[in-house]
C-alpha cells in the first residue's frame, strides 16, 4: 500500500520487555509471575514498529513534524524494550514504572497503558491521545492479543486488528487508516478514521535492525519515566490486588518421558503396528 503525503501524523507503538525464547521460563513468587530475569524487546513488537516507522517517514519523518514513541510499562529492567525500540528508530520513549504494577494482569496493563497514553500521546509528547496507536498482535509471553482490545475500548478509539498492510491516506480531508487483514481463504481491507488503534501481524513488513548511527543516536533520545502518581492510578487498581485473574499453582513442566524403541528382530513391522493400534493412531 502506498502513503498519501499529507498533514504529520502521532504515532504511539507499544513495546513489551519478554523473556528470551531461547532460555527455559520460569514462575515465581507468591503470585506465580513470569520470571524476567533474561528478556528482550519482544519480537512481535519489532513489526509494530516497522509499521510506525514507515508511516511517518513516507509523511517525512521526524523533520516534517511526525513522532514515532516507544511506550512500555514494566520493571527497572523494562527501560532495555524502550531503548531497543529507540536504536532501530522510535524518536522518543516512555517508561512506566511502579513498585506496585509487579503482577498485573491485562487488564490492570491496559489500564495504566491508557492513562499513559493520554498524557503523552499529543502533540511533542504532551497530553492528548495520540493519531495512531499501533501493536504487535500479541506479546510472546502471554500470547493473550486482549491488551490492543481494551486499550481500544478504554480510549473509544476505533480498532482494526491483526493488519498485514497498513497504510494511513487523507480522504476529503480527513485521516483514515486502511489495514488488509488476511483470512485462511480471504483477504479483506478495513478502514476507520483517525484516532485509531491497529494491531500487525509478523506478515506486516520486515524489520530493521539497529546499526552502529541508530545505536549512539538512541544516547541521546529522551525517555520519559511515569509513575502510578504520575497517571492518577491507585496502587490497589494494578498488580495482584487488581488483577481480575489469578494463578492459584505452578508446577515445572514435567520432564519428557522416554520414547518407545523397537529394535528389528525381524518382527519390527509387526510390533510397529501393534503400538500405533495401542495409542489409536490407527
Amino acid at each position: 500500500m502506498q502513503e498519501s503525503a499529507s498533514r504529520p501524523l502521532n504515532i504511539v507503538v507499544l513495546v513489551k520487555h519478554v523473556p528470551d525464547a531461547q532460555f527455559d521460563r520460569h514462575l515465581s513468587g507468591p503470585g506465580h509471575t513470569l520470571d524476567r530475569s533474561e528478556s528482550i524487546l519482544s519480537e512481535l513488537d519489532e513489526y509494530a514498529l516497522e509499521a510506525a516507522l514507515q508511516l511517518a517517514e513516507a509523511r517525512g519523518g521526524q523533520a516534517a513534524g511526525n513522532s514515532v514513541t516507544a511506550l512500555t510499562m514494566g520493571p527497572d529492567a523494562a527501560v532495555n524494550a524502550v531503548k531497543k525500540a529507540l536504536q532501530i528508530g522510535a524518536y522518543r520513549g516512555v517508561h512506566v514504572n511502579d513498585p506496585a504494577l509487579a503482577g498485573s494482569d491485562a487488564a490492570a496493563t491496559s489500564l495504566v497503558l491508557a492513562a499513559a497514553l493520554a498524557q503523552v500521546g499529543g502533540p511533542e509528547g504532551g497530553p492528548g491521545i495520540p493519531d495512531l496507536v499501533v501493536t504487535g498482535m500479541a506479546s510472546t509471553d502471554g500470547e493473550t492479543s486482549l491488551v490492543p482490545a481494551q486499550l481500544a475500548e478504554r480510549l473509544q478509539l476505533a480498532q482494526v486488528t491483526f493488519a498485514s498492510e497498513l497504510e494511513v491516506a487523507d480522504d476529503d480531508g480527513a485521516a483514515v487508516v486502511r489495514a488488509r487483514r488476511n483470512g485462511d481463504s480471504y483477504s479483506e481491507t478495513l478502514e476507520a478514521p483517525l484516532p485509531a488503534l491497529v494491531s500487525v501481524t509478523d506478515q506486516a513488513n520486515d524489520p530493521r535492525y539497529p546499526n552502529f548511527k541508530g545505536i549512539m543516536a538512541a544516547k541521546k533520545k529522551t525517555i520519559t519515566v511515569l509513575s502510578l502518581q504520575d497517571l492518577g492510578i491507585e496502587p490497589s487498581q494494578v498488580g495482584l490486588d487488581g488483577a481480575w485473574t489469578t494463578v492459584a499453582a505452578s508446577a515445572p513442566r514435567p520432564a519428557r518421558s522416554a520414547g518407545t524403541v523397537i529394535t528389528d528382530d525381524g518382527d519390527a513391522g509387526v510390533r510397529l503396528v501393534d503400538f500405533l493400534a495401542a495409542q489409536k493412531l490407527i
